[in-house]
């Protein structure tokens, strides 16, 4: 990937929803924007979705039009598969150093389709499904990425050159090195979004041992329209699940995980609410009730968080539907047997007081937001300030809250806290305010 200028207007770190509004917003009033992302493809997390609470409308159907703008507008430049060393302020300029990442594919050449896919004879897997499926070594992100240009992964590449030799426009090339470059921009806004709590972390909870626990992420991909199988099945022996259970607050509100094994400072005590765990699991909720009409599903909770616009009727509905709610913390996820690979989970409940077990063929762990701070690392000259949860601070949350602690870099989106999708693009819209704000003032 190459790069025609080395100065703009604003950086933005991070092309998730956030990110691309931000983007969007600043080159719709003409400032030039170089929008970089560590990913293959814009999108974040929200591309990976089924549907958004609490309309249900299809997620892919609000996103792919964004990304497709953010990519073809003419004030904005992508660097994708790019990693931001270091930002120095000087004289009111941010100096930005980046490397980016060698695809081995010529993005100018790649037309997308795909006949090096076939050809590949090596399968890995496939993260854009939690790595439930595989896919090959050379390969496009995910259906919907933009751009649609193939990468391959050099840690299981064989390099027969099998890709080389399918490759019409000959697109592949081995040789490629990462590309360190510097430029210079008058403003930042950081939109890096939230790491998710790794489950694993609470072993009580046999994420990794049971292969029929899975996370909320999982679940998602098995109900989304591009799923990677033809029906919602359980990893475990692909049957169709008949009994689903919902944890809540997975790594949310709990500060027992300091010492839990492998667990880093960013999951150990997260004692905050993620506040789109309870609408999240309703959602797949009623989605499930729509594909699997018989089964039955309990949600498990500690308390129902229902902040925003029409999501207490959200949470009414599906209580119509027949969702079960259990107010209870569950203490341990155990396995039937081998045979059946059902699962049986000791819990308390609450309104009885009482220590009881319950049997369900699948279990989704409804995991927490925990922050995305590495971007703090990389500035060198000034501080930028993380809050008492390691999201990045901001200095003025009423009445500016995309202002941080350097002047001149901006926060949107879930960088700063947990947030749903609705209120992240507005705050991507407060902090291209405020940066438009800047740049005409310095």
């Amino acid at each position: 990937m190459s790069i025609d200028k080395t100065k703009y207007d604003a950086l933005v770190v991070g092309g998730g929803i956030a990110g691309q509004e931000a983007a969007l917003s600043l080159a719709d009033m003409d400032y030039k924007v170089l929008l970089v992302e560590k990913d293959l493809s814009i999108g974040g997390k929200m591309i990976h979705l089924s549907k958004v609470f609490p309309t249900l409308d299809c997620a892919a159907c609000i996103t792919t039009p964004k990304m497709s703008e953010t990519a073809r507008h003419p004030n904005i430049n992508l660097l994708l598969n790019t990693n931001i060393l270091e930002i120095e302020k000087d004289n009111g300029i941010f100096s930005i150093a980046l490397t980016i990442r060698p695809k081995y594919v010529k993005e100018d050449l790649c037309t997308g389709c795909q006949l090096c896919e076939w050809v590949c004879p090596v399968i890995v897997d496939d993260g854009f499904n939690n790595n439930m499926v595989g896919r090959k070594a050379i390969s496009i992100a995910f259906n919907l990425a933009n751009p649609k240009v193939a990468a391959i992964d050099m840690n299981h590449c064989i390099k027969c050159k099998k890709c080389e030799i399918a490759c019409v426009p000959k697109a592949i090339d081995y040789s490629m090195q990462p590309q360190n470059i510097s430029i210079e921009t008058k403003t930042v806004i950081i939109s890096t979004g939230f790491n998710l709590f790794k489950p694993e972390n609470k072993p009580q909870y046999g994420y990794g041992k049971y292969p029929n626990v899975i996370d909320a992420m999982q679940m998602d991909r098995l109900i989304a329209p591009t799923r990677p199988y033809n029906s919602v099945v359980r990893p475990g022996d692909g049957k169709i699940p008949d009994k689903i259970a919902y944890v809540l607050c997975t790594g949310s509100r709990d500060t027992s995980i300091e010492n839990a094994i492998g667990c880093s400072v960013d999951c150990a005590n997260n004692p905050i609410c993620s506040q789109i765990c309870c609408m999240y699991s309703i959602k797949q909720a009623q989605l499930l009730m729509g594909a699997l009409p018989l089964a039955d599903i309990t949600i498990y909770y500690m308390d129902i968080r229902a902040f925003g616009k029409g999501y207490e009727e959200f949470y009414q509905q599906a209580k119509g539907m027949g969702v079960s709610f259990i107010k209870g913390k569950i203490a341990k996820i155990t396995q039937k047997d081998h045979n059946s690979g059902d699962l049986i989970l000791r819990y308390e409940d609450v309104t009885t007081g009482t220590l009881k077990e319950a049997k369900h063929d699948l279990v989704v762990l409804s995991v927490g937001v925990l922050p995305n701070n590495e971007i703090a690392k990389v500035f060198t000259n000034q501080k930028l300030e993380l809050d008492d949860q390691r999201f990045i601070k901001q200095v003025d949350e009423l009445l500016s809250p995309s202002l941080t602690s350097i002047e001149g870099v901006f926060v949107a989106g879930t960088a700063a806290g947990p947030k749903d999708i609705p209120d992240s693009i507005l705050s991507a819209g407060s902090a291209a305010s405020e940066a438009a704000s800047y740049i005409n003032n310095i």
